[in-house]
C-alpha cells in the first residue's frame, strides 16, 4: 500500500514564496511593504499557518483569538450552521486584519476544499468531531479537535488510521496534558513515587437528563438538518441544540456520552497517562450499584479501580491517585496535592520519565505543525481515552458489568452491548 505523506505547509509555501520572487526579479520595479517580506517584526504571508475554524460555540472562543492573535498564523475562514455566528466570526477576523479575505460558510466541506489552508480547528458538538476531522485529514489537511474526540468507538479507529494513513497532525483538545500541575502529578505516578496505584477517584459531576422537547419553530439562517447530521432526527427545541456546560445538547445521548464523554474525556484522560497506559485501557467496566462504593467506574487488568464520583475523596480534587506509599491529588487552577505533603515538590531525578507539560497545548499543536512529530494529545491518544468514556456510558446505559478487550478493541460475551460500538448515521451524514 502506498502511503500519502503530507508536506509541510511552510515547505509548500517556501517555494511558491521563492517562485514568485524569482518571476518580481525580472518584472518592473515596485514597492514591495516590509510586512509582506517577513520584517519589522512580523511574519511573511509565506510562512503563515492558515486556518478554517468550524463550529462557534462556547469551547471556540479561546482557540479562536489565540490563533486571530498571533503573527504567523492568520484565519481564512469561517464556518457554522448558525449564519448570524458565523458571519460576526468573519467581521472580527476581516477587522482584525484589516481586509475582506476571510470567507464565511455553512458547509464545512467548503473549507477543505481550498488549497491555500493548511489546518483547521473543530469545536463542534461531539457527534461532528469525527466526520469533519475525517475529512480534514483526507483533504490534506492538519487538526485541531476537541474532546471527546469520537462519537463511538468504531468512528475513533477510522479517523486514527486515516491520520497515520495520511500524514496528518492531530492534536485532541484534552489540554490539562499541557498544564503543570495535570503533568507534575503524572510523573510522580508514573515514576512510583506513591508506590503501587490501587485506587484512582474522578470527579465528573453530572448532566439533567434529556427531556421530551417539544417542537419550535427552525430560527431563520440555522441549518437545522446539518446541525443533526448523521444522528437520528428530532422536532428542533433551542434546548436541545444550545451550547450550554451545564446541559443544553450535552445531556442528550444522541450527540455524546454525557458526562462520561465530557470530563471524562479530561480526567480519564490523564488517568491513561499516569498509569502508562495511552495506547492500550482498562478491561472491566461497571455501573452504580455494582460494589458497596455507591459509584460507577472501571478496572484495569492487574491495575487499580478507577471510582467515577467518589464522594469522599481525601484532598477533594478532580483526580486523586492513592497508592502503597502515598496519594496525589490534582485538579486545575494549580491544585497539586500529596501525602506526604512534601512529596508534591520532590523534584524529579535524571533517571526518571520525565514528560513535556508546560508548553502551552495550543503552541504544541503549531509546534508540531511546523516539525511533523505527534503532538502531546495524539490522535491514537485521544481514541484510547474516548474508547474508556464510550464504554463507561455503555455500561451506564445498560445499567450493567461489561468486558473490553483493549488489543482486538472488542467487548466480550455481550453481543447487545456490542452493537453501542458504532451507531447507524442519518444520510446522507455518512462517514
Amino acid at each position: 500500500m502506498m502511503m500519502t505523506i503530507k508536506k509541510t505547509a511552510l515547505s509548500r509555501r517556501t517555494m511558491l514564496r521563492a517562485s514568485s520572487l524569482g518571476a518580481a526579479a525580472v518584472a518592473a520595479p515596485s514597492v514591495i511593504p516590509s510586512s509582506a517580506l517577513g520584517f519589522a517584526g512580523s511574519t511573511a504571508p509565506s510562512n503563515r499557518i492558515t486556518f478554517g475554524f468550524v463550529g462557534f460555540g462556547l469551547i471556540v472562543r479561546g482557540h479562536f483569538n489565540g490563533i486571530l492573535g498571533r503573527k504567523d498564523c492568520q484565519i481564512l475562514a469561517v464556518c457554522d450552521v448558525e449564519k448570524k455566528k458565523r458571519d460576526k466570526a468573519m467581521d472580527q477576523v476581516n477587522a482584525k486584519y484589516g481586509s475582506k479575505g476571510c470567507a464565511s460558510y455553512n458547509e464545512h466541506e467548503r473549507i477543505l476544499e481550498r488549497s491555500d489552508i493548511d489546518a483547521c480547528y473543530v469545536c463542534t458538538p461531539d457527534h461532528w468531531h469525527v466526520p469533519i476531522s475525517l475529512d480534514a485529514v483526507r483533504s490534506g489537511k492538519d487538526v485541531y479537535v476537541e474532546k471527546p474526540m469520537s462519537l463511538t468507538i468504531r468512528e475513533g479507529r477510522i479517523l486514527s488510521d486515516a491520520v497515520r494513513r495520511h500524514g496528518a497532525v492531530l492534536q485532541v483538545g484534552s489540554q490539562q496534558r499541557s498544564e503543570y500541575s495535570f503533568g507534575k502529578a503524572v510523573e510522580l505516578v508514573r515514576n512510583g513515587y506513591i508506590g503501587k496505584v490501587h485506587t484512582v477517584y474522578a470527579n465528573l459531576g453530572r448532566f439533567p437528563d434529556g427531556k421530551v422537547l417539544n417542537e419550535e419553530p427552525i430560527p431563520d439562517g440555522f441549518d437545522y438538518d446539518r446541525w443533526l447530521g448523521p444522528t437520528p432526527w428530532y422536532p428542533y427545541n433551542k434546548r436541545r441544540v444550545e451550547g450550554n456546560y451545564g446541559g443544553g445538547w450535552r445531556s442528550f445521548w444522541e450527540y455524546g456520552s454525557r458526562k462520561n464523554g465530557d470530563w471524562g474525556a479530561h480526567h480519564y484522560d490523564i488517568i491513561q497517562w499516569a498509569l502508562g497506559m495511552d495506547h492500550s485501557g482498562p478491561e472491566f467496566f461497571f455501573p452504580k450499584g455494582y460494589d458497596d462504593s455507591g459509584c460507577q467506574g472501571y478496572k484495569y487488568k492487574d491495575g487499580p479501580i478507577i471510582y467515577r464520583n467518589f464522594p469522599k475523596r481525601k484532598f477533594g480534587s478532580m483526580i486523586e491517585f492513592h497508592g502503597d506509599k502515598g496519594s496525589i491529588g490534582v485538579g486545575r487552577s494549580g491544585d497539586l496535592q500529596s501525602d506526604p505533603g512534601d512529596l508534591k515538590n520532590l523534584p524529579l531525578s535524571p533517571k526518571d520519565v520525565h514528560l513535556r507539560a508546560t508548553v502551552g497545548h495550543r503552541d504544541d499543536f503549531l509546534n508540531a505543525i511546523k516539525t511533523r512529530k505527534r503532538t502531546i494529545a495524539d490522535v491514537e491518544i485521544g481514541h484510547r481515552t474516548a474508547t474508556i468514556c464510550h464504554l463507561s456510558a455503555i455500561s451506564e446505559r445498560l445499567n450493567r458489568t461489561v468486558k473490553w478487550n483493549p488489543s482486538k478493541e472488542e467487548i466480550l460475551g455481550d453481543p447487545e452491548a456490542s452493537k453501542w460500538l458504532d451507531r447507524p448515521r442519518r444520510a446522507p451524514y455518512t462517514l
